[in-house]
């Protein structure tokens, strides 16, 4: 028989109210043997605990029992509703622990249990996953979109479609020579396969959700002494950087992760940039300097001459100073990270930025694994586009064991763990 799972699932203690899950075959049976008489499904009761060992007072809780598989594992279910003292919760947690065919939950073991008990499918698991760990409102939006079924209801879509397809390409090469057997093309069928092909492409086309949680990545170069370490303080509203009149304060790259209008950024201040580095590490800076520019989303550029790529977007920076009262014709934008003017102009430039490389609000995301056997089910449906059904036929049963391994469907054994680690304990 499996085990019956618990775990606290709550927020750890102390805590006005602490929520203990039990999840499994014994979850009613242990239940009563702590609460006595078990309320009816899904109506809170309040219920004395007793230690069944020695019948000791634990605590005066709310409970509330749910009979699978209509629960969020798929199995029987019951919420102990206690006083969130770390003493209680740990009475509670031993006593229920020395109770036959019992067992303090793993990290996510209850949504696995989920996923293993058909309730929610890998996608949606991610999706959780990708919840409990949101800092963002963007990052937010998208992991509720994947695990309310975003994805799912997309995979079960193109499934129900190539194993009609499929169904299809069979009849041709088993029951063509039947009279009641519609006789179909290769090409009519690759017509049918294109359909879903593009949607699939459309959304590889996307950006992944990696972009998210990654942050939008901005830096700011510049040449010595232009204002560079000043600005990252102003972006951040802190003091993160040495700010110093002294040629090359900066020697390395400083890197601090901001959250603002619901978009994660990375900033990252460089070494002045320079064609005649004063010493070996000055120019060990300037090479850091130059591989962040070369990955940046965004780079801000603060030198007076123009940058070398158009995409930069030259900043007039220290435009309180007397001498730098006139702003260039070419510059997108003048400020002093000094008196604040200009600052929150420049960030609705870097969010309008953002928003052309992040998902959209409405739209589905991705991650890596998912966008790996999502393209290698496009590259069946590529494949299944010649003259013979034979070919067709075998491609399509490649393009739907892809879809059956996005879903979890089949082939995740060796992904369960690493997807489940993320999770707490009482998730």
């Amino acid at each position: 028989m499996r085990d019956t799972i618990f775990a606290t699932s709550s927020g750890a203690p102390p805590a006005a109210i602490a929520i203990v899950r039990l999840s499994g075959p014994e979850a009613f049976a242990v239940a009563q043997a702590i609460a006595g008489p078990l309320p009816l499904p899904r109506r809170a009761a309040l219920r004395a605990l007793h230690d069944p060992r020695d019948g000791t007072l634990l605590d005066r809780a709310l409970v509330l029992v749910f009979p699978g598989p209509r629960t969020a594992t798929g199995e029987d279910v019951v919420e102990l509703q206690i006083h969130g003292g770390r003493a209680v919760v740990l009475a509670v947690e031993v006593a229920l622990a020395a109770q036959p065919g019992m067992r303090h939950a793993e990290a996510g073991e209850f949504t696995r249990r989920a996923l293993e008990n058909g309730v929610i499918d890998l996608t949606e698991a991610e999706g959780l996953g990708d919840l409990l760990s949101a800092q963002t409102e963007t990052q937010r939006r998208a992991a509720l979109r994947i695990a309310e079924g975003g994805l799912r209801a997309n995979v079960d879509r193109w499934t129900d479609c190539l194993i009609e397809i499929a169904a299809r390409v069979e009849a041709q090469l088993d029951f063509s020579d039947e009279d009641d057997v519609t006789t179909e093309s290769s090409a009519e069928i690759g017509t049918a396969l294109a359909a879903t092909a593009t949607e699939i492409a459309r959304l590889l086309a996307a950006p992944p959700v990696e972009r998210l949680y990654d942050g939008i990545r901005v830096v700011i170069a510049g040449p010595p002494n232009s204002g560079k370490s000043t600005l990252l303080n102003a972006l951040t509203g802190r003091e993160v950087a040495i700010v110093s009149d002294i040629s090359g304060t900066t020697r390395d790259r400083i890197e601090v992760p901001v959250e603002r209008g619901g978009i994660a950024y990375l900033l990252t201040d460089t070494a002045g940039l320079t064609s005649t580095p004063g010493d070996v590490i000055e120019r060990i800076g300037i090479e850091r300097a130059a591989a962040a520019i070369a990955s940046a989303d965004v780079v801000l550029w603060l030198g007076d001459d123009a940058p070398s790529d158009r995409h930069h977007l030259r900043v007039h920076a220290r435009a309180d100073l007397a001498d730098r009262a006139m702003v260039p014709a070419n510059c997108a934008i003048s400020l002093s990270a000094k008196t604040g003017d200009g600052l929150e102009d420049l960030w609705t430039i870097i969010a309008e930025r953002a928003r052309a490389v992040l998902p959209q609000e409405d739209m589905l995301t991705t991650n890596r694994r998912q966008r790996a056997l999502l393209a290698a089910c496009l590259g069946h449906l590529q494949a299944a586009g010649v003259d013979d059904f034979l070919i067709i036929a075998e491609e399509l049963r490649g393009a739907l064991k892809a879809l059956d391994a996005v879903a979890g469907r089949s082939g995740i054994e060796n992904v369960l763990d690493a997807v489940f680690s993320r999770f707490c304990i009482g998730k």
